[in-house]
């Protein structure tokens, strides 16, 4: 059995934090459990500072917010296990079930990245067209290792840049529907005009990190083109 290494990303997420740790240290299969403070200012430090009483965590605080992907990436480069799970902070009713989703199509070599969709959201799962967005992922440390020094400038570009790598590699990828768990949406967590003002400039991101790995994208194109 491989070793399996849970990485938790968390900018000031105090009410869910707490819960999300306990869900994912008592799934059996997690041995690991990292917890990336991206400069949060809210009671987040000292939650994990409490949980670290009972609770075996490697806590790495960054001074200052560096972005999801500069977060993500520190996370891999402390991670010791070969599979790495990650798991979004702002979560609700996260069970072992959902745990098991992620992992088993790693563990068993059925998918090379598996991606979770929650089915709790604002918009229709079914029909998400933002679901390779999804902050709920498992892969091999060994595939997104060479990605930590790109993924460290991307913020929130960084699930376009783990995607647009592993199509460009013919890597498997699988979703999975997770049930009954809740992830919010900007929109459930702060003002509508805030909500806005995030989106364009988590767009923007996007946007520049596929210019920037535009090359990726030709790759892709190239193997699908062999395929046919």
């Amino acid at each position: 059995m491989k070793k399996v290494s849970a990485v938790i990303c968390v900018f000031n997420e105090e009410k869910t934090l707490e819960n999300v740790i306990r869900a994912v240290i008592e799934y059996p299969l997690i041995n690991e459990m990292i917890v990336v403070n991206d400069g949060s200012f809210d009671q987040t430090s000292s939650i994990i500072e409490r949980l670290q009483q009972t609770i075996d965590i490697n806590a790495i605080h960054l001074k200052k917010n560096k972005g999801k992907g500069f977060a993500m990436a520190t996370g891999i480069e402390n991670a010791t296990g070969d599979i790495i799970v990650f798991i979004d902070a702002d979560l609700s009713n996260l069970i072992d079930d959902h745990l098991f989703e992620l992992l088993m199509p790693v563990i068993h070599k059925e998918a090379d990245m598996v991606l979770g969709q929650a089915t709790e959201t604002l918009i229709n799962y079914s029909i998400n067209p933002f679901k390779s967005f999804t902050g709920e992922r498992a892969l091999l440390k060994k595939d997104v290792l060479r990605l930590v020094d790109k993924m460290k400038k991307s913020r929130f570009g960084v699930e376009t840049l783990i995607n647009l790598y592993y199509q460009s590699q013919g890597k498997r990828v699988k979703y999975v529907m997770l049930s009954g768990l809740k992830h919010p949406t900007k929109f459930n967590k702060t003002s509508t005009s805030k909500a806005m003002t995030e989106f364009v400039k988590e767009g923007h991101q996007i946007s520049l990190t596929v210019l920037k790995n535009f090359d990726l994208i030709v790759k892709s194109l190239k193997k699908l083109i062999l395929i046919k």
